[in-house]
This record gives C-alpha cells, sequence and structure tokens, in this order.
C-alpha cells in the first residue's frame, strides 16, 4: 500500500532533541540536551495531598468532561497572578486552558496562519515553535538576538520585505540562548510593531525563574490587545501534568476555543483540579524560591566551569535565569561534528542547527543546566572542553 501523506508533513521535521534523548538512555551519558525541570523539585508529597482531596471532595465531577475554556477556578488564579506579578488587568474569559504551551502554538497557527503566511522568529529561536509552526506551512522570517533582546535594525529591515501575522518570541531567559529582553528593547519593538498588523505571540514558560537582576515587563505592557501570552505549569510544578494556557483578546478567543473543540474538546480536567487544589493549599512563591535557588547554585556551577575548561576562543551567555545557556565555537566549526566527538566521551547537548531556519552546519549549542548535579556539570563541562580541544586545535 502506498501512504500518501498531506503536502504540509513533508516540511516538518521530527524533534531533534527527542531524537537525541535516545541517546542519553545511557547512564554513562551526562546530559545537557533536553530542557528537563530538576525532578528534586517536583511538589510529590503535596500534588498527592491534592490528588487525594480533590477525589474525596469531588471525585464524581473531576473525573467527568469538563468545559472547553478550562475550570474557571483556575483561570482566575492566573489571572490574579498577572495582576500581582505583571500588573496586568486579564479577564478570566481571555484565559484558555491547554495542554501545554505546546498546544497554544498548535491553536494560534490553526486560527491565524494559512500557507505562505509571513510569520516572524527569533534567530535562534525556539526549536518547538518551528517545529508547530511548520505545518501550516508558512514562510518564516528570522530577527537576529543581541544581547539584549531583538536586533531593532534587522527588524526594520525584515518588516520592509514582509508583512508578517505574528511574531513568536521568548523574552524572559529565551529558549534557546538564555538572554532576557532589557526594557527598553522591549518598548523599541513594540514602537515598530504598532506599525504593523502582526501580533506578538509571547512564550513566557521560563519567566518566573528568575535568580539574578529584576523582573521586566510583559511585552503586553506595551502592546495591549496586540499580545498573546502563553503560560505553563510545567516549569513551577511539574511537567506531567500537562497544564499551560493562552491568554488573548476575547475576539481571538472565540477561535482559539472552536479549534480547542475541534482538537481535544478540553484539557485533562483532573490536572486542572488538582494543580488548583495545589495553589490554593501551598505557597507558589515559596516554592518557586527553592527552585530558583537550586537552578542558580546549577548555573553557576556550569558558567564557572566554562570558564575554568573551555577554551578562551567559545563564548556564551550567562542567563539571570531560566534554564539554558548558549554557547558559540569559532567561526568555521561545526557544533554537529563536535556533538559526534563528544558523544563518544559520553556527553550530550543540543547543536545549534535545529534552532535556526534553514541553516546547516553551524557553530553554536544550547547547554542545560537544570537537570544534572553540581558534579555531573563539572565532569560533563571537563569532557565536553576535551572534545572542543579536539575540535578546533
Amino acid at each position: 500500500m502506498n501512504i500518501q501523506f498531506a503536502d504540509r508533513m513533508g516540511n516538518v521535521q521530527k524533534s531533534f532533541i527527542r531524537e537525541i534523548l535516545k541517546v542519553t538512555v545511557n547512564p554513562q551519558v551526562i546530559s545537557f540536551a533536553g530542557g528537563l525541570p530538576n525532578p528534586a523539585s517536583f511538589p510529590v508529597e503535596e500534588v498527592q495531598k491534592a490528588t487525594q482531596k480533590v477525589l474525596n471532595d469531588d471525585g464524581n465531577n473531576v473525573l467527568q468532561y469538563s468545559t472547553t475554556e478550562g475550570y474557571l477556578p483556575l483561570r482566575q488564579y492566573i489571572a490574579q497572578r498577572y495582576l500581582k506579578k505583571k500588573g496586568l488587568i486579564i479577564d478570566p474569559d481571555e484565559i484558555l486552558i491547554t495542554n501545554g504551551s505546546q498546544q497554544g502554538l498548535d491553536l494560534i497557527g490553526k486560527i491565524l496562519l494559512n500557507k505562505n503566511d509571513d510569520i516572524l522568529l527569533e534567530e535562534p529561536g525556539y526549536l518547538g515553535a518551528i517545529q508547530a509552526l511548520s505545518i501550516f506551512e508558512p514562510k518564516f522570517h528570522t530577527v537576529p538576538l543581541l544581547d539584549d533582546g531583538i536586533d531593532i535594525n534587522s527588524l526594520e529591515e525584515v518588516l520592509k520585505r514582509c508583512t508578517p501575522k505574528l511574531f513568536y518570541a521568548v523574552p524572559n531567559f529565551q529558549n534557546p540562548s538564555g538572554i532576557t529582553y532589557s526594557a527598553q528593547n522591549r518598548e523599541s519593538v513594540a514602537n515598530i510593531l504598532k506599525n504593523t498588523n502582526a501580533i506578538f505571540v509571547e512564550d513566557d514558560p521560563y519567566g518566573e525563574l528568575r535568580f539574578i537582576g529584576e523582573d521586566v515587563p510583559s511585552m503586553k505592557t506595551y502592546l495591549g490587545d496586540n499580545a498573546i501570552l502563553l503560560g505553563s505549569f510545567s516549569k513551577i510544578i511539574a511537567p506531567g501534568m500537562r497544564l499551560g494556557w493562552i491568554c488573548a483578546k476575547r475576539e481571538i478567543m472565540e477561535k482559539l476555543i472552536i479549534a480547542k473543540q475541534a482538537s481535544d474538546l478540553h484539557t485533562n480536567y483532573f490536572s486542572q483540579r488538582v494543580a488548583y487544589q495545589y495553589l490554593i493549599d501551598n505557597d507558589i512563591d515559596n516554592h518557586i524560591k527553592k527552585i530558583t535557588e537550586l537552578y542558580k547554585k546549577q548555573r553557576d556551577c556550569m558558567v564557572s566551569m566554562i570558564e575554568k575548561y573551555f577554551p578562551e576562543e567559545v563564548k556564551s551567555t550567562k542567563p539571570e535565569g531560566g534554564m539554558f545557556l548558549w554557547a558559540t565555537l569559532p567561526q568555521g566549526f561545526s557544533s554537529l561534528e563536535l556533538f559526534d566527538i563528544a558523544s563518544k566521551q559520553n556527553v550530550a547537548f543540543v547543536p545549534g542547527d535545529p534552532f535556526y531556519i534553514n541553516k546547516k552546519g553551524t557553530n553554536t549549542l544550547r547547554l542545560n543546566y537544570t537537570n544534572s548535579t553540581e558534579d555531573k556539570i563539572e565532569e560533563g563541562i571537563k569532557r565536553l572542553s576535551e572534545a572542543i580541544i579536539g575540535l578546533i586545535k
């Protein structure tokens, strides 16, 4: 039988990271590849108590079908937190609970993108977004990242050549680079986008994981209803619950709800109820503080080990939060070649290629520091340094 797949599938690649993770099954491998939260941060006992409580108090209902929009008290909680943390006034009816923020990307693509529509991405950009949006066969246009955010001059030049429907970005502790847009950069980007019809999609899974410096306003502060927010409980409670959300104005929300209904009716109601019970019974800010204290130690360790072991020709970012940092090899050297060498020394990372559109043999790589002990970070960076020296010397 000759299966004829949809044309759109020819433009979508397997998740590079999912393929790499197969290599890391070997217990001898020290992996900096996955974007995995540290399981030591998971509130196992608290979630267990929350689960038992919702089953005891309302078991028949929590195991039933529910509304597409999501559990209203949970949406109210999210809205209140936006006000408390970001100063944003958001109606709970402008929030849709999703199966992780990754589903949010899929739903946004479904309601906004036609084939060959222009969209903007950061360069480097989040590979999960590249994969999700590629399904809709758009024309990607990339804008380079600088140390403080988007390259404003490049953004202005790109906008002379296209009329994007949306601009997807991760302004806080960006995946993969770890950089954070400055307030000045955000305001400059917003002022430019106000002269277009582009919707800014602000993905913020890491925003609460700041351990250095001060919080920066959301892009919605500058763009209002022309911004869509994506959020997630994966990094502050647990990724296995698969709970995220979209925040958008009502006109957009109406279409998102229709697309959501066609996709899966509603997000796991049981998980929503357990998450809400956990949130009202526990101090989430205290829990986040424990996570950031742990991640800062791991981040500081990796930065220190890079400074100690990496050749000085290799540059890397120094994130103020989040889960990743970004390293750049000297020009002319491929991180894919480095991966082959490093894998033989039982250390893994993500080469830069999948974070770019139509670029191969890049000299960049992403390192995750949150899912390794400090001892493993030192040993892994030492092994990686030996691989780098073997490549560039």
